[in-house]
């Protein structure tokens, strides 16, 4: 009866060791996971975000005649910006033209606040007008 118990004995510290030596990696895996999280890196601030109304017929119809001295007056228009851009180009019609034949760039101007012709030499001369400068400042 000694020696059974014995033999038990033998066979528990068997199967304990073995149950150690599985352990152990766990054991090892469980203390990496306690290291602490890195300081989060500093996040820069978003840039301001244009809040330009997207141009329409009669803001560009304004845009050009305030612009352009002399040009037949808009008949239709129609602006689109591409993903992404910073200037709109704008497709319209003058006098009794129907279509959009004609094509002008508007960007926003120095403050961002409004919308003026990209090229207005270019613009006004191509269609008969003068360009009058209307961002000018006294002093």
């Amino acid at each position: 009866m000694i020696a059974q118990a014995q033999q038990l004995l033998e066979r528990n510290r068997l199967v304990n060791t073995r149950l150690a030596l599985l352990a152990l990696p766990l054991f090892a895996l469980a203390a990496c996971g306690e290291e602490p999280a890195p300081e989060p890196a500093p996040v820069a601030a978003p840039e301001p975000v244009s809040t330009l109304p997207p141009p329409d017929e009669a803001l560009f119809t304004q845009v050009l005649a305030d612009t352009c001295e002399g040009v037949e007056p808009v008949n239709t228009a129609a602006c689109r910006a591409a993903m992404g851009a910073d200037t709109v180009t704008c497709e319209f019609g003058l006098g009794d033209d129907e279509y959009l034949r004609n094509e002008a760039v508007l960007q926003a101007n120095e403050d961002e606040t409004g919308w003026i012709l990209a090229e207005p030499e270019a613009v006004c001369t191509e269609h008969g007008g003068t360009y009058t400068d209307t961002d000018t400042t006294s002093e």
